[in-house]
């Protein structure tokens, strides 16, 4: 019989019945500072390096500029970090982030330097309908934050949308990796919200399973898709086509 908190992590709990503090009501500071410490979360954490595997080995041959667009863009780190990546290897890229709530694409601009060109929506992705077709769709710690019929619907639209790929970035539901963002945690200066969501968010995150069920309820082709770990704590699904 497994620990109590072996059970408590064997299934994936719903945002609903366990919410966290960022996806309610908020002020702007609150979010704001809330976004730059995931930032540096993503940054010390190596929370890019699964994506940005996948731009590299999904851009070799394809018709440029990349029209890449980030789904659930937040403070746009992710493509700020693929903006410096487009630019050291001399492709031409479109960048787009899209995020439901307002204060994203306010906070992104603040952060982001001009010269990176980045244009940031407010809208629900799954309504997008962007003036140039969309090359490949990302996004990272995202996924969690939606119930199980919403990730269908994303799987479902992005399988539609991306024409050379897509890129789920999520973490893995996993009691391991919550104990160790928890340590973490009693050393380092996150704001408030991190504090509470972080393990929240890792009772609401996925295992293998989970993608294989949501994949095959999508009707996406499951044998054109990777499930992949990525130390620490990160469980990806990449999209090939």
């Amino acid at each position: 019989m497994g620990s109590s908190a072996e059970i408590q992590f064997k299934q994936r709990v719903s945002p609903r019945h366990l919410p966290e503090l960022m996806d309610g009501a908020c002020s702007y500071e609150d979010f704001r500072v809330c976004l730059r410490s995931l930032e540096q979360i993503n940054r010390w954490l190596l929370g890019y390096r699964p994506t940005m595997a996948f731009l590299d080995r999904l851009s070799h041959g394809l018709r440029q500029p990349l029209h890449i667009v980030d789904v659930g863009s937040g403070g746009g780190d992710l493509l700020r970090r693929i903006a410096r990546w487009a630019r050291k290897r001399g492709i031409a890229v479109e960048l787009t982030g899209i995020d439901l709530n307002p204060y994203a694409a306010r906070a992104a601009a603040e952060f982001t330097p001009k010269e990176c060109n980045i244009t940031w929506v407010t809208g629900n992705a799954l309504v997008y309908r962007p003036q140039k077709p969309v090359d490949i769709l990302v996004s990272s710690l995202m996924a969690h934050h939606l119930e199980d019929e919403e990730i269908v619907a994303l799987l479902r639209w992005m399988e539609a949308t991306a024409r050379a790929g897509w890129f789920i970035n999520d973490l893995e539901r996993s009691e391991r990796t919550c104990r160790m963002f928890s340590w973490l945690d009693r050393i380092m200066p996150w704001h408030r919200f991190v504090r509470h969501d972080g393990p929240v968010s890792f009772r609401r995150a996925f295992r293998k399973e989970d993608w294989a069920r949501l994949l095959a309820a999508a009707e996406v082709p499951q044998q054109a898709v990777t499930v992949q770990h990525w130390r620490p704590g990160r469980l990806c699904v990449g999209r090939w086509k």
